[in-house]
């Protein structure tokens, strides 16, 4: 079929775009002739997981898909800040404070609800029609809104100093890299995100997702 949802496990190392290609040129051999593919909200190419692609006809649909939950396994490392957010920045230390677990689900539970957060500028989010991330690159200053979004649940899957994993279940629009580093503002101690997987989209499970 041309028209299709099309589940894949993203590697690290690889852009979503980069996914979307490789499917896009599949198709085409598949089919012997060019098939409209799209993504329904990209994962940085450091993160791993569920990316959902739509063929064909299926792409119109794109905006319903857009605006469903999503849920990650995040891994934070504490004590340290990055310019990116992620693995990919400049890395600065910023203390040796080992936080007890409880106060660091005492902080958790303060982020569980709607909140305001400010997107990371290392993003692809639209500044007057050009990526953020291309402009921060090249040092520009500007200035990225607030919005809201809502964080339903926060579990602490393991904890050893200096690494944090956690599973977050959030609503569209959140991003995870500026939720770590939101955390570690609040814990004091700094963080970033050392990796990060998508595990489902709405009702849609990673375990049926196919690696490129």
């Amino acid at each position: 079929m041309e028209d299709q949802i099309i589940l894949i496990d993203k590697p690290a190392g690889i852009s979503s775009f980069g996914v979307v290609a490789k499917v896009r040129k599949k198709l085409r051999d598949e089919f012997g002739h060019k098939i409209k593919v799209g993504h329904t909200g990209t994962l940085d190419p450091f993160a791993t997981g569920l990316l959902i692609l739509l063929s064909g006809k299926m792409t119109k649909k794109s905006g319903e898909f857009l605006k469903l939950d999503k849920e990650y396994i995040a891994e934070l490392k504490l004590g340290f800040t990055s310019t990116t957010g992620d693995p990919e920045g400049e890395i600065t230390k910023v203390n040796d404070i080992n936080t007890d677990i409880n106060e660091i689900k005492n902080v958790l539970n303060n982020f569980i609800g709607e909140i305001e957060q400010t997107p990371p500028k290392f993003s692809a989010i639209k500044i007057n029609g050009q990526r953020a991330y291309k402009l921060a690159r090249k040092g520009q200053d500007f200035e990225i809104p607030s919005r809201k979004v809502t964080i339903y649940n926060i579990e602490i899957l393991d904890y050893n100093y200096p690494k944090l994993k956690i599973k977050c279940h959030v609503s569209s629009g959140t991003y995870i890299r500026t939720l770590a580093e939101d955390i570690g503002k609040a814990l004091g101690t700094g963080a970033y995100l050392t990796a990060l997987r998508r595990t489902k989209i709405g009702n849609y499970d990673l375990n049926k997702g196919a690696t490129p």
